[in-house]
């Protein structure tokens, strides 16, 4: 008997591969739940939901009224509503006094607005069943312990930490409906977003300096991140408003800085 028998899961942003909302997604199958993916790329959606034999809708996160016809579609096709990841994310970064007004609108549409419309239409759904439910917002370490490396994510982390705070908010307002509303605080961890934001696959000695870093001693992986998930989906997950730092201990200290990083790469490399 798996620990999500019965339940409906949305989850959006599964549409690469080895990133962290298909390993929620597999993750859910195999605990019994109905998985339903999202995505603005429909090909490697359905693709995805085909192989985990789940089912697909297209939806692009910036567009309010696709929100809600995703958590419509949820309900028509799989029965109900229980679980709603919102797995989405762009590591976009720059130099702060160079960093663009398109930059910025793009990170504000995706990770902020987005985010926002994503929370008011899963609540909405969920509220207008009356059997409450669990929404999972996949945020990050940097929310709260900042980098400062060149060519800096300023945007990223203010934006992610900007949804946390909405969180807290929308989990206070309908925490008597039944709905809890909860963030997961990943760190740097091995996935396609993190390895476009270096050109391609994240380079060994990065991932060592990260390692270093955290109290645990390792890099993290998009597993660690969705048996996070799986708890908070569960009906044994009494938390709500909350962050779950699925990071390693990284929050206790800090990300390495670019000083650290330059020492790993040099250090690597001989």
């Amino acid at each position: 008997m798996g620990q999500l028998d019965g339940k409906c899961a949305i989850i959006i942003g599964a549409s690469l591969t080895g990133n962290i909302g298909q390993a929620i997604a597999k993750r859910y199958r195999d605990e019994g739940a109905k998985v339903m993916v999202a995505s603005r790329d429909t090909d490697k959606n359905a693709a995805f939901a085909a192989e985990i034999g789940g089912y697909s809708c297209p939806c692009d996160i910036t567009k309010k009224d696709d929100l809600f016809a995703l958590a419509a579609t949820a309900r028509d096709q799989m029965g109900g509503l229980d679980i709603a990841v919102n797995s989405t994310g762009l590591a976009l970064g720059g130099a702060f006094l160079d960093f663009g007004e398109d930059d910025l609108d793009t990170l504000i549409a995706l990770q902020f607005k987005g985010s926002f419309f994503f929370l008011q239409a899963m609540v909405a759904a969920m509220k207008d069943t009356g059997t409450g439910g669990s929404i999972i917002q996949i945020s990050s370490a940097v929310a709260q312990r900042g980098t400062t490396v060149d060519g800096g994510f300023d945007a990223y982390m203010g934006t992610k930490a900007g949804i946390d705070q909405v969180v807290h908010a929308v989990a206070n307002q309908f925490g008597r409906d039944g709905i809890r509303v909860n963030t997961i605080a990943a760190g740097h961890t091995d996935t396609p977003m993190h390895g476009g934001a270096y050109g391609g696959d994240i380079p060994d000695w990065m991932k060592a300096a990260f390692a270093d870093a955290t109290p645990m001693g390792r890099y993290g992986t998009s597993e660690d991140v969705a048996a996070g998930a799986v708890w908070l989906a569960s009906d044994d997950c009494f938390m709500t408003g909350d962050t779950l730092q699925i990071n390693g201990g990284l929050t206790l200290r800090r990300n390495p800085l670019q000083a650290d990083l330059e020492r790993y790469e040099r250090e690597w490399k001989g």
